[in-house]
């Protein structure tokens, strides 16, 4: 099972009040064959010596263990920038802010090596100021975010030779899982809380001009994926959902 390297990219800029609550989660797995990749946009507070502090622990465990701070242009881009980087066999992609269950490395590569995987991804739990919540992962013929999280998402690498962020729009991580998706890729669903999210970012960002460029792009997705017409309701319940939530 340790024969299996899994590669962890967490993407930053100016993340210093959380950088080290997502950096503790990777640090404390429960498995050790793990390759962690820390992509900085040029952070102008103490994210990457905060990053950097790190080192000797996660070399102590074994790790290896890198950071590349430079300029970017945008979140997905500094997602290919980092997945280019990995050399394991799975992938997956933890955000600053947001965290790992202890065990949910071990868990994702026990499910891979039963399953053969190409993508999967798990229960979600959502924090916000009333609280946590959690949100299920399902695998269904109707395609919706509402199923799906990226959080504990993990690809096998050999996909994402075929596969990249467009960076166009905040939505690029699910324009990705649907043309894996549509293209008969194996994807497995695990019903059990894997990662934690904290609500907020650009996805979310309340304001009625946000919450309608959101919705246009959603659909634009949908439709540019071979998608029905139909999903544009989809695409209004869902945005006027996370506004009323956020």
């Amino acid at each position: 099972m340790d024969r299996i390297k899994v590669s962890i990219v967490t993407v930053c800029r100016n993340s210093e009040a959380v950088i080290r609550q997502t950096m503790d989660s990777v640090l404390q797995q429960t498995y050790d064959n793990i390759e962690y990749i820390i992509i900085d946009g040029l952070s102008e507070d103490s994210t990457v010596a905060i990053a950097e502090s790190y080192r000797t622990k996660f070399e102590k465990r074994g790790y290896s263990f890198r950071i590349l701070s430079e300029a970017d242009k945008g979140i997905y881009d500094a997602m290919n920038k980092g997945i280019s980087l990995t050399t394991g066999e799975l992938v997956g992609l933890i955000n600053s802010g947001d965290w790992y269950e202890e065990q949910t490395v071990e868990k994702v590569v026990d499910t891979y090596i039963r399953t053969a995987f190409d993508v999967f991804y798990a229960d979600i739990r959502i924090w916000r100021e009333s609280g946590a919540v959690i949100k299920k992962a399902r695998l269904r013929r109707y395609a919706t975010t509402r199923d799906w999280n990226h959080p504990t998402t993990f690809i096998r690498r050999r996909l994402y030779d075929n596969y990249h962020y467009a960076c166009r729009c905040v939505y690029d991580d699910w324009d990705l899982i649907l043309k894996i998706r549509n293209d008969g890729y194996k994807i497995v669903v695990l019903n059990e809380v894997l990662a934690n999210f904290s609500f907020g970012g650009a996805s979310n960002q309340k304001s009625l001009q946000k919450m309608a460029e959101r919705m246009r792009e959603r659909y634009r997705i949908y439709r540019e994926n071979g998608y029905s017409r139909f999903y544009i309701v989809e695409c209004i319940i869902w945005e006027i959902a996370k506004y009323l939530i956020a």
